[in-house]
């Protein structure tokens, strides 16, 4: 005879499903270079609902097995996601001698400052917490994340906005933008940050510009008044795409528009008391016709 599952216990999970959503930075000031090559950065970052689909699994043998939808996407070693497995598995002592199978489905666009990398590293260390029973505390994700990349300890916790310094891993909760709809705009090429980076260091050489002050006294008082972007003047610099962008977001009622992170895409936000859906429809599919599939209209996520 067939004995019943003990009552109130349950199975370990095996299995994982999770968004892995993008972000726009709302703020980004480059406050001056460390020692270490890094700079030091303040930046307020929002996590949006347009999201990549992550599914985990674990796997009886310690291998990483990475499956894209998306062929131009490395695998192995070369995609950050599964980089952030191996240092979970690394860290992990209750993975012993397991593995993760992990099914990434693209929908946030690759090198456009929108973080789809990173998120995809951060949420498969939040899932593989998960899977393997919450063994680390955020903190010890936090730490775990900092190697990868300045954005991915922001997607291996849950807030939904902070406000973070440092490289991107001293993070101070914030409270989500609402009442709002936001239109990215992605010109279709990809940019890279290692290069936005150094050009930012080689022209800004004044001592004033190397060594931005601080614009956040307050974390309560963080509004879209407070938006800027220390690395649009670099991008824009190059790739003219990005003021056109803008221009074209604020022509068809934007609040505000400003690129996210190094770029390329461009965000502009349209407040519920300003705009309807229908109007912010309309503006993308204005878009649409010369951006085609490379427009989006997203709002913040709450659910992280």
């Amino acid at each position: 005879m067939r004995k019943s599952a003990d009552k109130g216990v349950n199975p370990p999970e095996q299995v994982v499903k999770l968004l892995a959503p993008c972000k726009v930075n709302l703020l980004l000031r480059v406050l001056g270079r460390r020692g270490d090559g890094y700079h030091e950065l303040e930046t307020w970052m929002q996590k949006l609902d347009l999201a990549d689909e992550i599914s985990l699994r674990i796997l009886p043998q310690p291998e990483i097995v990475l499956h894209c939808d998306d062929p131009d996407i490395p695998g192995g070693a070369g995609n950050l996601a599964w980089r952030a497995a191996q240092a979970f598995l690394k860290a992990s002592q209750k993975s012993t001698g397991k593995g993760v199978e992990i099914h990434l489905q693209k929908k946030v666009p690759s090198g456009a400052g929108l973080g789809g990398g990173s998120s995809d590293a951060g949420t498969v260390l939040r899932g593989l917490n998960r899977l393997f029973d919450h063994e680390f505390t955020d903190q010890a994700l936090v730490k775990m994340a900092t190697p990868l990349g300045a954005d991915v300890p922001f997607f291996a916790v849950e807030h939904s906005a902070v406000l973070a310094t440092g490289i991107g891993e001293v993070m101070v909760p914030v409270e989500p933008l609402t009442n709002c709809s936001i239109i990215l705009v992605n010109p279709g090429f990809s940019v890279s940050t290692k290069w936005v980076f150094e050009t930012f260091a080689l022209t800004s050489d004044s001592e004033e510009s190397r060594m931005s002050p601080s614009r956040i006294h307050d974390v309560k008082a963080l509004s879209l008044n407070d938006m800027c972007n220390d690395l649009e003047q670099v991008t824009s610099g190059t790739f003219s795409e990005i003021e056109q962008m803008k221009k074209k977001l604020l022509d068809l009622g934007a609040y505000k528009a400003m690129m996210s992170g190094s770029g390329p895409t461009v965000f502009g936000v349209f407040p519920d008391d300003r705009s309807d859906m229908v109007a912010v429809q309309g503006a993308a599919d204005r878009l649409c016709l010369e951006y085609k599939e490379r427009v989006f209209v997203t709002r913040s996520y709450t659910g992280a």
